[in-house]
């Protein structure tokens, strides 16, 4: 009866012991998950927004305003219209700046306007690419865009003279042609001429 007294206690410790051993296990693999939650949340920020420009096109959203929720073209003028509102600037905003401006105007008609602008179509960021090229015509603007770039997307046909290509471009309402040598830009030369692309720009390849 003794023995079976002694196993019991023996029995009784390791219960006592196992349970202590499993808590300190849960606290010590609670502790890099709450270190971690910290490093979840960090998120990185977002680059600089969309600048709108003309013929791009919006969707305007108006919470709960079913009537002021509408899809509509950025007019040539820079301006969009919508109802109570009339006519409203939206070329040189970011959309977030747009939807401070709408949200502002409509509180003398609606308690707590709650608005969210969305660029459905850039149309406003183009480039145009003409004369001996493949594919002729107007195209997406990327970001940080090159001629050399636009011209790959464009490509040549048998008769283009690559040596004599040229970016036309409007500054200060005078349009300025700036050479660009296809040749000898793909060989590393002259990487001046290679310049990054904007708005409205046209590469003429004769």
């Amino acid at each position: 009866m003794r023995n079976v007294g002694k196993l019991g206690c023996l029995a009784a410790i390791g219960l006592v012991a196992a349970g202590m051993w499993a808590q300190d296990s849960a606290d010590h693999t609670s502790v890099p998950q709450a270190a971690a939650q910290p490093a979840q949340a960090a998120a990185p920020e977002s680059q600089a927004e969309y600048v709108i420009g003309a013929d791009d096109t919006l969707h305007i959203a108006v919470w709960k305003e079913t009537d002021l929720t509408a899809t509509l073209p950025v007019r040539s003028d820079g301006k969009i219209s919508l109802p109570l509102l009339d006519d409203v600037q939206a070329a040189g905003l970011t959309p977030m700046q747009l939807a401070a401006s709408i949200r502002e105007k409509l509180k003398k008609y609606i308690a707590d306007p709650r608005v969210t602008v969305v660029v459905t179509a850039m149309n406003s960021r183009r480039i145009f690419v003409t004369g001996e090229v493949s594919k002729p015509g107007a195209m997406p603007l990327l970001p940080n865009m090159t001629v050399l770039q636009a011209l790959s997307s464009a490509g040549f046909t048998q008769f283009a003279n690559v040596k004599r290509v040229y970016l036309l471009r409007t500054e200060n309402g005078k349009q300025v042609k700036l050479p660009f040598n296809y040749k000898e830009v793909v060989k590393g030369n002259h990487p001046e001429q290679n310049i990054m692309l904007k708005p409205g720009d046209t590469v003429v390849v004769p």
